[in-house]
């Protein structure tokens, strides 16, 4: 006689779960953009020359060197994330960010400790790459598994609001002390203060992140499953899903790279830092307060129409940003501004386009192994192309080839839609204050 199995109940996603993991997102590009932002400050004292172009770009060379293990990161921890789950992958995540920044913090000098400084620096950024590369695949996939169906591209715009959360902060940050401290200050040891404070925003997230539940989607149908997890079965089987997945990431890998460094630079250098530190505010804030409307637009349109479309839109305006900025502020705020618009719209999108494109036993390798691979390859390169094009006059090829490669996530848009895979069970209710 068989037994009636009870029935499952949907997961309601609770607002605790919500926070822990879309702040994440808020670590991370709080210690992504601070190193960005404040390299110009501390290169000289890890890569001491007499050209400050050439201490910059060996800090740059290290920005790039963290992103190339981005594809470690996204393979080990999206392959943790279907074998152990999702919540044991954002644990790590979160942890390997925040060792990192702490020892950001606390490296002394090469003139201090000699060739042990530079590479103390690069095991950090190390560090982060991994986590960078794991940390958006494991939350992803986390947030898309527990959010309403019809409300995927808003859950993903309070991911993206949270990433516009730690720019602002950092930039925020970097004005104030700048204003507080005066250059030569920050120039000793003021640059140190945001990665001391990312660490401790770590710890306190971790903590969070070890109260999470997990998910309904990886109890019911990837912890039985024998392969989940498997690189051999995502390449295999699902080959096409992951070219799909490099071409929709492409344009947010090279931007990434190159509006949250190069652009900085190149305002630190035109208007001097307190500008570009307000530009840096002023955008972010109100992509931060857009992000919610933002989704809300994304999941009424159809985020690959939306996709698209902000691919075209920037690809447009973003080219004339780049290429007659000045040291004036509107034109800082239209290069930088143009850059960080695309950003929020493709992360108000592209959880929802990249999870319902693998099914859930190999959703975090599937998602992981091109996101961080594709990010890490033109985002790490993008910063020193940029500044390597710019000192020889020939920024308009770079942007050129920039935009050729924003302007693919219009056909894999196209195409990402003719996928279709079971949806979970829409969860009854959505947590209070989480509706637009």
């Amino acid at each position: 006689m068989s037994v009636a199995k009870p029935p499952v109940h949907p997961q309601r996603p609770g607002r605790r779960s919500v926070v822990a993991t879309v702040v994440g997102n808020f670590v991370e590009s709080f210690d992504w953009l601070a190193y960005g932002l404040f390299a110009p400050l501390f290169a000289a004292q890890f890569f001491p020359s007499d050209d400050p172009v050439t201490s910059l770009l060996g800090a740059f060379a290290v920005y790039g060197t963290g992103m190339l293990f981005r594809p470690l990161g996204g393979i080990l921890l999206g392959k943790l994330a279907d074998r152990r789950g999702r919540r044991p992958a954002l644990m790590v995540a979160i942890g390997l960010m925040g060792g990192g920044s702490l020892l950001i913090g606390i490296v002394p000098t090469y003139e201090q400790i000699g060739i042990v400084a530079p590479l103390v620096l690069l095991t950090a950024r190390l560090a982060q790459g991994v986590s960078s590369g794991g940390e958006w695949t494991a939350a992803a996939t986390y947030l898309m598994e527990i959010a309403p169906p019809r409300r995927r591209c808003f859950y993903g715009s309070l991911f993206s609001m949270t990433t516009m959360g730690g720019a602002f902060a950092a930039s925020l940050l970097g004005g104030a002390l700048t204003n507080s401290l005066g250059h030569d200050t920050m120039t000793a040891w003021g640059w140190r203060v945001p990665f001391l404070l990312g660490g401790l925003f770590s710890l306190i997230l971790l903590v969070l992140r070890s109260r999470l539940t997990e998910t309904d989607v990886f109890r019911r149908e990837v912890r039985s499953r024998p392969a989940r997890g498997s690189l051999r079965a995502v390449l295999r089987g699902h080959g096409r899903q992951v070219l799909m997945a490099a071409a929709l990431v492409g344009g947010l890998g090279v931007v990434g790279g190159t509006w949250s460094t190069a652009v900085p630079a190149m305002g630190h250098r035109l208007a001097g830092s307190q500008t570009m530190f307000a530009v840096a505010v002023t955008v972010t804030a109100v992509m931060m307060a857009v992000q919610p409307l933002l989704g809300a637009l994304a999941d009424r349109v159809d985020a690959g129409r939306f996709l698209a479309a902000s691919s075209v839109l920037f690809a447009v305006v973003g080219s004339y940003g780049y290429l007659t900025v000045d040291g004036s502020f509107g034109r800082l705020v239209l290069a930088y501004g143009s850059g960080v618009f695309f950003l929020g719209c493709v992360t108000v999108v592209l959880p929802k386009a990249l999870s319902r494109i693998f099914p859930p036993e190999v959703r975090g390798l599937g998602i992981g192994l091109p996101h961080a691979t594709t990010t890490a390859v033109l985002g790490g390169v993008g910063p020193l192309l940029a500044a390597w094009s710019a000192d020889r006059g020939a920024s308009g090829w770079f942007i050129a080839g920039l935009m050729a490669v924003v302007l693919l996530a219009w056909p894999a848009a196209v195409l990402a839609r003719s996928v279709r895979l079971p949806e979970p069970a829409e969860p009854a209710r959505e947590p209070a204050g989480l509706s637009a």
